[in-house]
Protein backbone atom coordinates (compact mmCIF):
# COMPACT_ATOMS: atom_id res chain seq x y z
CA UNK A 1 0.00 0.00 0.00
CA UNK A 2 1.21 3.56 -0.81
CA UNK A 3 1.61 6.23 1.82
CA UNK A 4 1.17 10.05 1.35
CA UNK A 5 3.72 12.09 2.69
CA UNK A 6 3.86 15.80 3.69
CA UNK A 7 7.65 17.43 4.00
CA UNK A 8 8.12 21.11 5.27
CA UNK A 9 8.70 23.23 8.25
CA UNK A 10 7.22 22.21 11.28
CA UNK A 11 4.85 24.65 11.98
CA UNK A 12 3.49 24.41 8.66
CA UNK A 13 3.06 20.42 8.64
CA UNK A 14 2.15 19.88 12.12
CA UNK A 15 -1.47 19.05 11.85
CA UNK A 16 -1.29 16.83 8.93
CA UNK A 17 -0.30 14.37 10.81
CA UNK A 18 -3.87 14.20 12.76
CA UNK A 19 -5.12 13.41 9.34
CA UNK A 20 -2.72 10.25 9.16
CA UNK A 21 0.35 11.82 6.79
CA UNK A 22 3.44 10.90 7.08
CA UNK A 23 4.72 14.26 7.93
CA UNK A 24 8.67 15.03 7.97
CA UNK A 25 10.17 18.41 9.21
CA UNK A 26 13.20 19.70 7.59
CA UNK A 27 14.86 22.65 8.08
CA UNK A 28 17.02 23.23 5.83
CA UNK A 29 18.33 22.43 2.65
CA UNK A 30 20.56 18.83 3.26
CA UNK A 31 17.54 18.04 5.59
CA UNK A 32 14.74 18.25 2.63
CA UNK A 33 17.35 16.42 0.32
CA UNK A 34 17.73 13.97 2.47
CA UNK A 35 13.85 13.29 2.50
CA UNK A 36 13.07 13.83 -0.21
CA UNK A 37 15.45 11.10 -1.20
CA UNK A 38 14.41 8.34 1.24
CA UNK A 39 10.09 8.94 0.00
CA UNK A 40 10.64 9.11 -4.05
CA UNK A 41 12.91 5.51 -3.45
CA UNK A 42 10.43 4.22 -1.40
CA UNK A 43 6.22 3.07 -1.45
CA UNK A 44 5.20 7.24 -1.09
CA UNK A 45 2.57 7.98 -3.92
CA UNK A 46 2.01 11.52 -2.86
CA UNK A 47 4.16 13.99 -1.66
CA UNK A 48 3.15 17.24 -0.15
CA UNK A 49 5.72 19.87 0.17
CA UNK A 50 6.00 23.52 1.22
CA UNK A 51 6.94 25.87 -1.21
CA UNK A 52 9.32 27.54 0.77
CA UNK A 53 11.07 23.29 1.41
CA UNK A 54 10.51 22.54 -2.15
CA UNK A 55 12.66 25.87 -3.42
CA UNK A 56 15.36 24.57 -1.84
CA UNK A 57 15.22 21.14 -3.56
CA UNK A 58 13.63 22.19 -6.81
CA UNK A 59 16.51 20.58 -8.69
CA UNK A 60 15.46 17.31 -7.06
CA UNK A 61 11.91 17.49 -7.71
CA UNK A 62 12.51 18.09 -11.43
CA UNK A 63 14.19 14.81 -11.97
CA UNK A 64 10.43 13.37 -11.27
CA UNK A 65 8.01 15.44 -12.71
CA UNK A 66 7.30 13.26 -15.27
CA UNK A 67 6.65 10.44 -13.37
CA UNK A 68 3.19 9.37 -12.43
CA UNK A 69 4.60 8.13 -9.45
CA UNK A 70 5.13 9.72 -6.79
CA UNK A 71 2.88 12.68 -7.38
CA UNK A 72 4.26 15.52 -6.06
CA UNK A 73 2.56 18.29 -4.91
CA UNK A 74 3.36 22.18 -3.62
CA UNK A 75 1.49 23.39 -0.81
CA UNK A 76 1.54 27.18 0.58
CA UNK A 77 3.48 27.01 4.55
CA UNK A 78 2.72 29.15 6.95
CA UNK A 79 4.74 31.99 6.37
CA UNK A 80 3.29 32.66 3.25
CA UNK A 81 2.34 31.81 -0.51
CA UNK A 82 4.95 32.54 -3.71
CA UNK A 83 2.58 31.04 -6.34
CA UNK A 84 4.60 28.24 -7.03
CA UNK A 85 2.28 26.12 -6.15
CA UNK A 86 -0.61 27.24 -8.40
CA UNK A 87 1.58 27.60 -11.11
CA UNK A 88 2.57 23.86 -10.82
CA UNK A 89 -1.36 23.63 -11.22
CA UNK A 90 -1.82 25.82 -14.13
CA UNK A 91 1.10 23.94 -16.31
CA UNK A 92 -0.68 20.55 -15.45
CA UNK A 93 -4.06 21.49 -16.13
CA UNK A 94 -2.49 23.43 -19.19
CA UNK A 95 -0.77 20.48 -20.15
CA UNK A 96 -3.83 17.90 -20.12
CA UNK A 97 -6.39 19.62 -21.64
CA UNK A 98 -4.39 22.01 -24.14
CA UNK A 99 -5.58 25.21 -22.85
CA UNK A 100 -5.36 27.58 -19.43
CA UNK A 101 -9.18 26.54 -18.49
CA UNK A 102 -8.59 27.86 -14.90
CA UNK A 103 -7.21 30.71 -15.16
CA UNK A 104 -8.19 32.44 -18.53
Amino acid sequence: MYDIAVMGDKDSIAGFGALGFNTYFTDNEQSAKSVFKQLVSGETAVIFITEKTAAQISEEIEKYEENPIPSIILIPGVYGNTGSGMNGVRESVEKAVGSDIIFN
